[in-house]
């Protein structure tokens, strides 16, 4: 009899953007903290990623969270989030909704209605969770996103076939390039999905170039993201704004036109929201307790607010951002790796692969 590995998995999308959870089937992972587990992840065990992500059994928009036991004492469970192109973020919002949603509706997490309050361990640190419950299901979830603070404003990039470019940097759990789209002339909308991946990523790459950057207390570098932010308002109180946020699935390389591509987030975005509105808050469009309505490019939205400012080591404000959305279960399967399987890590091929 053959021997295979099997890992029990419940599939979700939170605005449209997929997460796979991972219950079991992960052997044991060192290291004293989730961002040690995340390292040694990365290192050692990126062919589970390749797995679970690629085809046949992901696809490019595809991401993966791995429950694990906490490491911080008040905290009820971690994980580690797996995205394309190698990518761990330290936090991401949609991945983080998903996640609380399996472990309460599956029950591995006892629910209490109408709220259950939990912390989960992500790589950057706890996260302070409040769910919404009726009737046995997640109707929202609130939760405090990571640190986020602004590292540049209004900074020049230049950009092959769109010129000078105006980017913020920030960080959110991610580093994000984020760019006022009203400066291009792209309108924010599904049929442009091909030229907003093009461009997003072509601009990411140069930012990255000329303003590489690199977490001043963890060892996270970047930019490794991008948002694209449009329409910009205040409405009765609220800030709306709409997005969509650009994600890596391969190498660009200058010179060669068919790498100038990459992803869009379904969904508005957690992290993105966060990096969004440490920029507004920054520029004096936003202050606390604010509403932060945040549009993605198929309609769904987060709400955003910012719980508290402060001062990080080195003398610069940042903002403590709440996000909150919803997700849905899709299904709930048990992935195989057969032994003597052909393709064991999975494959991409490029007419929807970079």
């Amino acid at each position: 009899m053959s021997k295979r590995k099997t890992w029990q998995c419940v599939d979700l999308h939170c605005g449209g953007e997929p997460a796979r959870v991972v219950l079991s089937g992960v052997p044991d992972i060192p290291g004293k903290s989730m961002a040690e587990k995340r390292k040694y992840f990365m290192e050692n065990m990126d062919p589970i990623r390749q797995i679970l992500l690629r085809e046949p059994r992901g696809y490019p928009c595809q991401n993966a969270n791995i429950i694990l036991p906490p490491t911080l004492k008040d905290a009820d469970h971690g994980y580690i989030i797996l995205e394309q192109n190698k990518i761990y973020p330290l936090f991401s919002g949609h991945n983080t909704i998903c996640v609380v949603t399996a472990l309460l509706e599956t029950g591995v997490h006892q629910m209490k209605e109408p709220e259950t309050n939990l912390v989960l361990e992500s790589p950057g640190g706890p996260v302070k969770i409040l769910a919404v419950c009726t009737d046995g299901r997640v109707k929202k979830v609130k939760m405090t996103s990571m640190l986020s603070f602004v590292e540049k404003l209004d900074a020049d990039v230049d950009v092959p076939e769109l010129g000078r470019v105006k980017v913020d940097i920030a960080f959110s759990g991610m580093w994000y390039v984020v760019v006022n789209l009203d400066q291009l002339d792209i309108k924010l909308k599904p049929e442009n999905g091909r030229k907003l991946a093009k461009f997003g990523e072509m601009i990411k790459v140069a930012t990255r170039e000329k303003w590489p950057v690199n977490h001043p207390t963890m060892d996270y570098s970047g930019p490794d993201i991008l948002v694209f932010t449009s329409g910009r308002r205040r409405e009765e109180g609220r800030v709306i704004a709409n997005n969509t946020v650009v994600m890596s699935n391969g190498d660009l390389v200058w010179g060669n036109p068919e790498t100038y591509t990459a992803m869009l987030d379904r969904s508005p975005c957690g992290s993105g929201t966060a990096a969004v509105m440490a920029c507004l808050f920054a520029r004096g469009e936003m202050k606390e307790d604010d509403l932060f309505v945040h549009h993605g490019i198929l309609g769904t939205h987060f709400e955003g607010r910012i719980v508290s400012v402060c001062k990080m080591s080195d003398g610069r404000t940042a903002i403590i951002p709440e996000i909150s959305g919803r997700a849905f279960i899709t299904s709930t399967s048990t992935q195989i790796l057969e032994q003597d399987d052909e393709l064991p890590t999975g494959y991409t091929v490029s007419d929807i692969w970079c």
